[in-house]
Parts: C-alpha cells; sequence; structure tokens
C-alpha cells in the first residue's frame, strides 16, 4: 500500500479529479441500464437474454473498470463511485489513516478518517 503525504495527494488531486468524474459518468449512465441488465441476467439463466444496447453498456463497465484500475495504480482508493470519494492512506500520529476527498470538494484534501471510521467519521486536517 503506498502511503502519501498531504501535499503528495493535494498534487495528484488535479490528475485523479478527470479520472473521477470520468467514473461518475461512466456509473450514472449504467444506473439507466439497472432494470434492462437484470432482465438479460435473468433471461440468460434461463438459457436466453441479452440487452438491445448491449455493446454501450458493455462499454460502460470497461471504462468504469479502465477508471478504478487508474487510481488503483496510482494507490489511490475509490470508496463510492457515485460520489466519487475517494483516500488516500497516509501516515498520522504513527498509523495508517485515509486522507479522504469527494469529488464535490475542493482542490485540496481537508479531511481525514480511521481506517475503520468510513466517511461518517470524518475530521478536518
Amino acid at each position: 500500500m503506498k502511503l502519501f503525504t498531504i501535499e503528495e495527494a493535494n498534487s495528484l488531486l488535479p490528475s485523479v479529479r478527470p479520472i473521477v468524474k470520468s467514473i461518475q459518468r461512466s456509473h450514472r449512465r449504467l444506473i439507466s441500464f439497472q432494470t434492462t441488465a437484470k432482465h438479460a441476467a435473468a433471461g440468460a439463466e434461463r438459457g436466453g437474454g441479452g440487452m438491445a444496447r448491449g455493446p454501450q453498456y458493455a462499454r460502460l463497465l470497461v471504462d468504469l473498470s479502465l477508471g478504478a484500475g487508474q487510481l488503483e495504480s496510482l494507490g489511490v482508493q475509490l470508496k463510492d463511485y457515485s460520489q466519487g470519494l475517494i483516500d488516500f492512506p497516509s501516515m498520522r500520529d504513527g498509523r495508517v489513516v485515509l486522507l479522504c476527498w469527494r469529488a464535490d470538494e475542493g482542490d485540496q484534501l481537508e479531511w481525514w478518517h480511521d481506517l475503520e471510521a468510513g466517511f461518517g467519521g470524518r475530521q478536518p486536517l
């Protein structure tokens, strides 16, 4: 696991922001396929199924996966597709914590939380 200083994480935000926005767009589009995909999956279990816009659905899945992979390769943890919530592992007071950022927040990290606390346990830096 890569550990980030606050400065390193902040310097990475301009590169990470467009990836997160792309993930959010793909996720929103995928949600519109939710009912159709469930019907196709149920049909496939009975030996049939399929989706009229299957290639578009598949492309969105690939785009989402590629975006998540890009973040992972940078050492950034994707926590919520819809909110664009990401964490940067970091050290604080001798223990690993997560520096937390959401797509609708500014150009600097302002929050952190313990590994177990999650988003609800965010505290100001």
